[in-house]
């Protein structure tokens, strides 16, 4: 971290030895012919010198895989981590970054000769191989202009400078504006950790749709009793600009707005996302003689829920879920995703039980659904 985190590329042989993907071919096909799941498909043709790319967006069908060609082509299946256990643990390998900014996992397969072109990314990547072998080629290029009229974002002049092989296990690090071309040498499959990284203008435009919420502005509604008649109806009065100035003058937020903004945004789960109550719910009762006579890890998160902390509060999927002070048990939940709830006070095993009634948390020895 201190010496490459958005710094420089950063190959790791063997980072995780032997690494075997964390679905097979079969699974990363089903998932992308689901219609819940973002799937992209990427065919490569042309020559070497002047390829030619074509985008299409699930979900597939399995007809349509086998009508592709043998080489040339790549499946992206984003998210996976949101609906496979083994994706899901994988990524919170990847805890010794804040899970604020850790986004999620995708799973690309390619066949030989697949990729989808020299570009760039905005924010931090790590890509792990797993089966098979792939080039990756890198630039510390200024030049990042895209090639126009392309359904991809592809870079119009890559001058590789470095370059590598990787094989099952290896994983290369890349900073942000990096350009890099990814071309698989034989059948393969790439885990791709990606990471948040809002522009200004995203967070300005999330901060002001939440800003209503959170102020309480007295008086808001506009009042003229002085109002006198006039013979320049089109005119904008002076009066009109002051009073409706003052309104907007009344807008004020502090830090713990701003707080409160931050731990809701960035605990936002996906939009596609959706949590599924228990179909027998436990009551409260049965619910915490089972979190408080398990073993560690007796209560979890769901592989889809997001619980971030502050200083003041315990956000849970994009809302504030519980004052940090009175629930000091929730921030070991939120660093870990998992709680021995044995020692934990009453008041916290209710809010606990109000989570896993929505089905953001589960209890007792099944996997996470």
């Amino acid at each position: 971290m201190r010496r490459h985190w958005q710094k420089s590329a950063r190959l790791i042989r063997q980072a995780i030895p032997a690494f075997a993907g964390v679905c097979s071919k079969r699974e990363l096909f089903a998932l992308a012919a689901r219609d819940d799941v973002e799937s992209r498909l990427v065919v490569r043709t042309g020559s070497a010198r002047k390829p030619l790319f074509s985008l299409e967006h699930g979900p597939f069908r399995a007809a349509h895989f086998k009508a592709l060609p043998e080489t040339g082509w790549t499946l992206l299946v984003q998210g996976v981590d949101l609906h496979l256990d083994a994706a899901a643990d994988l990524l919170r390998r990847f805890s010794f970054i804040p899970y604020a900014r850790l986004d999620d996992l995708m799973v690309s397969y390619a066949v030989p000769g697949g990729g989808v072109g020299p570009h760039f990314d905005s924010y931090d990547v790590f890509l792990l191989q797993g089966p098979g072998r792939r080039q990756w080629r890198v630039s510390k290029q200024q030049d990042l202009r895209l090639i126009p009229d392309l359904p991809l974002k592809i870079l119009k002049h890559f001058k590789a400078e470095d370059g590598w092989d990787l094989g099952p296990g290896d994983m290369l690090y890349l900073p942000p504006s990096v350009a890099h071309d990814g071309i698989a040498l034989t059948e393969c499959m790439t885990c791709s950790i990606g990471f948040r990284a809002p522009t200004g203008q995203e967070l300005v435009e999330n901060f002001l749709q939440f800003l209503p919420e959170s102020l309480a502005i007295a008086g808001t509604r506009y009042a003229d009793p002085d109002l006198t008649a006039t013979r320049r109806p089109g005119r904008i009065d002076g009066k009109l600009q002051r009073r409706m100035g003052a309104m907007l003058r009344a807008v004020r937020w502090d830090r713990a707005v701003v707080e409160r903004f931050l731990g809701c945004l960035l605990s936002e789960p996906k939009a596609d996302v959706f949590f599924d109550p228990p179909a027998a719910p436990l009551p409260l009762p049965a619910f915490v003689r089972l979190a408080t006579g398990a073993v560690d890890g007796a209560v979890r998160l769901d592989r889809r829920a997001r619980m971030l902390y502050d200083n003041a509060s315990v956000y849970l999927n994009g809302e504030v879920f519980a004052g940090l002070a009175e629930h000091p048990a929730l921030a070991a939940l939120a660093d870990h995703r998992r709680l021995s709830a044995a020692a934990v006070p009453e008041p916290t095993l209710r809010l606990l039980h109000e989570a896993y009634l929505t089905g953001a948390l589960h209890v007792g020895s099944s996997r996470e659904s």
